[in-house]
């Protein structure tokens, strides 16, 4: 298995070099040179597992001679030995064929932490077999930075730094970053929105100079390993609801595109995923693209649902590049167009988009209102993403089996749940003294070289 990029002009890598590399650098993502098929029988197999070897058996396909299988399966068990629901990630039933699948059982209660745990212990697995010393650069809307800390605090070899939206973050996402004690974990306000940031570390990947002297490595949905990881849980529910004798469909909170483009693969492995559902909030430019074949960015409102207040989806180019029949050439110049403000889709891989991909919208009232609609109807408490996806999934029922993935829990986003329903989630138990933690972060502006000096001064390179 080997990986290349969507911009077609970067080396082909094996799966330990994508993971560690992260960002192409020609700029683009990294992706399989083929995506391995799993046959029905296979899938069938997978019923009644535990959702390890459920994992093991959808990414050992990728991986090639990276990790033997012992070693494979031991890291994955690890990965996942925290969380706090002995199926990682059960579903609940939310009305006639309408599912949720709950995402949040992880240490820092988010859906990121099922890549983030794992992507951990790959990287520790492979740097204490090389000596080699790595600085991870990370941007995050809220749960992508404090899954990184939590899976990456006090671990061997590695210094990670994680850009956040200075004042657009729940404060339980921001104390969750701020408030670890290790030493090699780093918590950066930065003055602008979630595409500054992500703009800044891309440009830090770019800047090959500093990129090669501080070993820069990224663990945003950017890396190929982060995508993998999230393709497991469509499997494991799938078959929970009976693939792959039945198809299902799914319908999926998303901002930056990384995890419903999991869902993608899945399906080009096999699963048999009737729809892959795009449910946006008010930041909806996925949205508006497919619908009116134009991405074209109108700046970002800040919402109660910030992990999707994005504009620049990035994974977004790695649909981009198999809709134009995997031309390299071609998705770099929409990406250049992009940088511009904006790029139409050709009428051709619209269409291909089309064919896999539905599409919806929930505003911020729409948002408080599904919140307080399913508490009163099913007991449910769902975060806002959650709510968003519920909302659009249900403009897409039908007779497909719909499975909703919810990716927060609610108590990391209290103050919305509490203006819906009149009550204030609880944190966990292992989570109620976060308050009372010391937060530890620094406040930087939206300037590249200021971002370099800093990182180059604490990691000493």
């Amino acid at each position: 298995m080997f990986y290349i990029s969507t911009r077609g002009a970067a080396p082909v890598l094996r799966f330990d070099e994508a993971m560690m590399t992260g960002l192409a650098r020609d700029g683009g993502l990294y992706v399989p040179d083929t995506i391995p098929v799993l046959s029905a029988d296979e899938i069938a197999a997978m019923a009644g597992l535990s959702y390890e070897e459920t994992a093991f058996r959808v990414m050992r396909p990728y991986i090639g001679g990276t990790f033997d299988d012992d070693e494979f399966r031991r890291l994955i068990a690890t990965a996942y030995a925290g969380f706090g629901h002995t199926s990682r990630a059960p579903l609940v039933q939310l009305g006639a064929n309408h599912f949720l699948l709950e995402l949040f059982h992880g240490p820092t209660l988010a859906f990121k932490d099922f890549a983030m745990q794992l992507i951990g212990q790959l990287f520790q697995a492979a740097l204490a077999r090389s000596g080699q010393r790595i600085t991870i650069v990370g941007a995050t809307s809220g749960d992508t930075g404090s899954a990184a800390i939590e899976a990456f605090r006090g671990l061997k070899g590695v210094d990670v730094f994680i850009l956040f939206p200075h004042g657009r973050v729940s404060e339980v996402q921001r104390r969750q970053m701020t408030t670890p004690v290790e030493a090699n974990v780093h918590a950066l306000a930065l003055d602008g929105d979630f595409d500054d940031c992500q703009a800044r570390v891309k440009d830090m990947f770019n800047d090959f100079a500093f990129r090669d002297a501080v070993g820069l490595a990224g663990v945003n949905s950017i890396n190929w390993a982060r995508v993998l990881a999230q393709v497991v849980y469509y499997f494991s529910s799938a078959v929970a609801l009976g693939a792959p004798h039945r198809a299902v469909s799914f319908t999926v909170p998303t901002g930056n595109f990384g995890d419903i483009f999991a869902g993608y693969v899945a399906r080009r492995m096999g699963l048999p995923i009737d729809r892959l559902v795009i449910a946006t909030n008010q930041n909806d430019i996925l949205h508006r693209a497919l619908s009116s074949g134009g991405y074209v960015t109108d700046g970002v409102k800040p919402s109660i649902s910030p992990s999707m207040d994005i504009q620049v989806s990035s994974n977004f180019e790695r649909a981009l590049f198999d809709a134009y029949g995997r031309d390299g050439a071609a998705v770099a110049a929409l990406m250049a167009e992009l940088g511009k403000g904006g790029f139409h889709i050709s009428p051709n891989a619209l269409s291909s988009l089309r064919q896999t991909f539905a599409s919806g919208r929930c505003s911020e009232e729409e948002t408080l209102a599904t919140i307080a609609r399913l508490h009163a109807t099913t007991g449910e408490v769902l975060c806002p993403h959650s709510a968003v996806g519920v909302k659009v999934a249900e403009e897409h029922l039908g007779d497909t089996p719909m499975i909703t993935l919810a990716t927060a829990h609610p108590a990391k986003f209290p103050d919305a749940v509490e203006r819906a329903i009149g009550l204030r989630p609880a944190l966990p138990a292992r989570m109620q003294d976060l308050f009372d933690r010391p937060e530890r972060l620094t406040r930087v502006a939206n300037d590249l070289g200021a971002l370099e000096s800093l990182i180059r001064e604490r990691t000493g390179r």
